[in-house]
């Protein structure tokens, strides 16, 4: 393979692309050997431009020759007649990750957003890159998603990833640039062994070639074994998280999913957590969860949490969401039914008409509203005596969190009037209904 044809380039790349969806194709064209090849390789087939080929380059800024990469990305694509454009991202540093993983996430954020709907981006990673990956994978512990390594097509954004290189061992790409009298790329960092990536591929893998010489077969071989398995377990936990989600779809039903099988467990808690749009825990942080889930006693309120979400536990069901952010106790507003924002992004409570043939009518007389301190009571419209608020709460099924961030509506007289849009006093009903007004109070998302 290392003397890799034309020929034989092309006869790879033209069966798969008639399989591929429709849509046109864009190259990430980072100017290295591997995405050169792709480049040029794919600009001799008809089939490829006739779709629209296209490069796209992001430029990292993160050094002073950045710029001359672009320039030499250009000059490229313009030799192999391919329009090319330029993406220039600002790398977050100081965010938790490392400078590779960082400029990683800006790069897929500035491609998602160039692609147009169904627009499929190829990347040029080869065999090489696939057992540099699976070992990488392997070291940080991942599951059968994570050894399953690189899929040669998989959802991107809007459109599709492809990457047809896969079976192609490194040597045969430089054999083909070389046959060409191609010009590439030579990035510096490559050769950092501070980073991980390099130091597998420059002081790890070839000790294992020596010993193997056909590893990187074998654990190409192995991953598309894992994937296969991958995604058998991902068609059933699609199936086992519509079994043991609550009615709101950012609940569980925790007994039902500590009863699955264990390798389905944390592909459910996953898959959940993803649809909700929420990120996904550790490997530590979903054992506490069983740990806790499984010996809390029904009188306490277990609660996981990692940055950006957190699992709460209440009667039957998990609770997950963001953080929490707790309501000043001394917050209160004098409303008089107007749009009123409530803070740490509680919503927004207004008045709206009772009829629709009239609009909203502003209070005469100026409520307070507030939230929860304690000892509050109601008296329900139609009921005779006052009932404590964690009464209601407690029948409502509201989770204890919950319940301080509910707006609670008073008049002068600091005489409860409404629990947000769930409970009126006979006043309140009385108020509400000689200004030909109801409440409704918008809950943030």
């Amino acid at each position: 393979m290392a003397g890799l044809t034309p020929r034989r380039l092309r006869d790879l790349l033209e069966p798969a692309l008639t399989e591929l969806p429709a849509g046109p194709l864009a190259v990430a064209f980072s100017g290295g050997l591997d995405s050169s090849v792709l480049v040029h390789s794919l600009a001799a087939l008809p089939a490829a431009r006739a779709r629209g080929l296209r490069c796209l380059h992001v430029d990292h800024r993160l050094n002073d020759g950045s710029a001359a990469w672009a320039l030499h990305c250009e000059r490229f694509a313009a030799k192999c007649d391919v329009p090319i454009s330029t993406l220039r991202v600002d790398v977050e540093r100081g965010v938790g990750l490392g400078l590779e993983a960082a400029a990683r996430r800006a790069r897929h954020a500035a491609l998602l957003a160039a692609l147009s709907p169904g627009e499929i981006v190829i990347f040029a990673h080869h065999r090489d890159d696939q057992a540099e990956t699976v070992l990488l994978k392997l070291m940080r512990g991942a599951g059968p998603e994570g050894l399953g390594a690189m899929r040669t097509l998989r959802r991107f954004g809007a459109g599709m990833a492809w990457r047809p290189l896969l079976p192609l061992p490194r040597a045969a790409l430089r054999g083909y640039a070389e046959h060409h009298g191609l010009h590439w790329l030579q990035d510096p960092s490559n050769a950092d062994t501070l980073i991980d990536r390099n130091y597998l591929r420059i002081d790890v893998l070839p000790r294992i070639r020596k010993r193997w010489p056909e590893a990187d077969v074998s654990i190409a071989q192995s991953a598309n074994w894992v994937r296969a398995a991958a995604d058998y377990i991902d068609e059933q936990s699609q199936r086992a998280l519509a079994l043991v989600q609550g009615l709101d779809p950012a609940t569980l039903r925790f007994r039902e999913w500590l009863d699955l099988a264990e390798a389905l467990r944390d592909p459910v808690l996953r898959r959940w957590l993803r649809d909700i749009g929420l990120p996904e825990p550790n490997q530590h942080q979903v054992h506490e969860l069983v740990r806790q889930l499984a010996e809390a006693g029904e009188d306490k309120l277990p609660c996981v949490r990692w940055p950006g979400a957190e699992l709460r536990r209440y009667r039957d069901l998990v609770y997950a969401r963001r953080p929490l952010m707790f309501v000043p106790v001394e917050w209160q507003f004098a409303w008089r039914g107007e749009p009123l924002v409530l803070p740490v992004g509680l919503g927004t409570l207004h008045l709206v008409a009772a009829s629709t043939q009239a609009p909203p009518r502003l209070l005469t007389e100026a409520l307070r509203v507030r939230f929860r301190r304690g000892g509050e009571s109601l008296k329900l419209a139609g009921d005779a005596h006052h009932r404590d608020l964690r009464d209601l709460f407690q029948e409502a099924g509201i989770p204890p969190w919950e319940r301080s961030r509910l707006p609670l509506i008073f008049d002068d007289e600091e005489r409860m009037l409404a629990v947000a849009d769930l409970w009126q006093s006979d006043a309140g009903s009385a108020l509400f209904e000689r200004h030909g007004c109801r409440l409704q109070w918008d809950r943030a998302h």
